[in-house]
């Protein structure tokens, strides 16, 4: 074993879909289902069919992968292999190469985006529940890495919620343009099966459960394999943007989050103590691979004429790689959220830390409501902040110096306005809108 993805990343059900043999068997079955589609059009008896069908399906790929070593064609080696087992002149009649690559690709496609899909709505689901738990959960929101106002953790999670259920209806409506294979012969043309090449590609396609492209060279345009790797890469990049938060999260100083930390599990050889985010970790590096084929795949769309070989070695590693690395990385960020745990003492410490510094927004509001300029305000409070920052004392203590506010607002009134459960907006029913919104887009799919 040389590639890691054989030994250590991907699941079972994707990298089978994207085997060697799973390949070949899906080859095999678009050359039958021409044979049929021919058959219906009375090129040859279904008996004829049904006898390749029985016999081709039993090729091995070491068989097929023997005869490409003397010939050096891996679609003629194909073809040789049925015809060895099973006499038939019609194997291949009227098709190119990517009539049958093309295709097989599709079926691939077409079974992993179900996983994909299934995947995506479990994960959305999953993170709108963790928003309703967390919903009254305040917290210390952060912009530029520094604190900011009070938010939740509910509004948190119903942020990357939102994100992971619009790839789901991305997901949906690509569907249509991704999932379509072509039976066209060598330039596009149909030529090989005259004037029913319309009739022979559509039932190719039906027998398939395919849509036919609507028009193809030697190859299905490209534009679409494009669409489908940047998908996989924005999708991967949301779910890095939320391992990368979850990992800031989990840091020393901060600690308001955990990964799931198993009994027996090791997390440094050297420091006994430790207790890394691996699995978020790992996300977070498989989505820069994923993100990387982007580039080699809108590369593999810049074809010569009808078509040239430049696609065909790329494509080999960039479908099927960022396919089974995007799904590796999305079960993975599913079994974190599913076993993340919040330290609430914690949360509630960092958020107090600040002293009321993170709410001179909202003194400032008020004052500015009670008859100030806001522009004074901004200046007043920013002064009282920094005085704050100098002296390591609160907000609070500062401005009780200040007369001019003591003018607008008391103690009391400070007091109530300095409580970050007091300045939260709209934070808990834009929450329960958004996972009202999520629940009714991933049902409704």
């Amino acid at each position: 074993m040389i590639h890691p993805i054989e030994y250590r990343y991907g699941t079972k059900e994707m990298k089978r879909i994207w085997s060697e043999e799973s390949k070949i068997k899906r080859m095999i079955r678009v050359e039958i289902a021409l044979l049929k589609a021919l058959a219906k059009k009375g090129y040859l008896s279904k008996e004829e069919v049904e006898n390749v069908r029985r016999k081709a399906i039993k090729i091995k790929p070491e068989r097929v992968k023997e005869i490409e070593d003397e010939i050096r064609h891996d679609i003629m080696a194909l073809v040789r292999s049925i015809s060895e087992v099973a006499e038939c002149r019609w194997i291949h009649f009227g098709a190119t190469s990517n009539d049958i690559i093309d295709t097989a690709t599709a079926t691939q496609l077409r079974d992993s985006v179900l996983i994909l899909e299934e995947k995506i709505k479990k994960l959305a689901l999953l993170l709108a529940e963790k928003a309703i738990e967390f919903k009254e959960v305040v917290c210390l929101g952060r912009t530029h890495g520094q604190a900011a106002l009070p938010t939740t953790y509910g509004f948190r999670f119903a942020v990357w919620a939102s994100e992971v259920a619009r790839h789901y209806i991305r997901l949906k409506q690509m569907k249509q343009r991704l999932l379509v294979g072509k039976m066209s012969g060598a330039v596009g043309t149909q030529a090989g099966f005259g004037k029913d090449g319309f009739e022979i590609e559509n039932e190719v396609m039906r027998l398939l459960n395919l849509k036919p492209v609507i028009i193809s060279t030697q190859v299905i345009p490209r534009d679409i394999y494009c669409e489908y790797i940047e998908f996989l890469a924005n999708l991967a990049t949301t779910l890095e943007k939320i391992a990368v938060n979850i990992r800031l999260l989990q840091r020393a100083e901060v600690a308001e989050i955990m990964e799931k930390f198993d009994a027996k599990q090791v997390g440094s050889s050297t420091m006994p103590h430790k207790r890394n985010p691996i699995d978020s970790e790992n996300v977070c590096g498989l989505a820069r691979i994923v993100r990387g084929f982007v580039e080699p795949q809108h590369q593999s769309a810049i074809l010569w004429e009808e078509r040239d070989l430049t696609n065909s070695s790329a494509e080999r590693i960039t479908l099927l790689e960022a396919t089974i690395l995007t799904d590796h990385i999305l079960t993975k960020l599913t079994k974190v959220i599913s076993g993340i745990a919040i330290d609430l003492e914690n949360v509630r410490r960092n958020l107090e830390s600040q002293k009321g510094l993170n709410l001179s927004e909202a003194v400032m509001i008020e004052l500015t409501k009670r008859g100030a300029d806001r522009q004074v305000a901004h200046e007043l409070l920013r002064n009282a902040s920094m005085r704050a920052y100098a002296n390591q004392s609160s907000l609070l203590d500062e401005l009780l110096k200040d007369d001019e506010l003591l003018k607008h607002l008391t103690k009391e009134e400070l007091v109530e306005i300095l409580k970050p459960e007091k300045y939260l907006g709209t934070a808990f029913e834009r929450t329960e809108k958004v996972v009202e919104w999520i629940r009714n887009v991933v049902n409704e799919g």
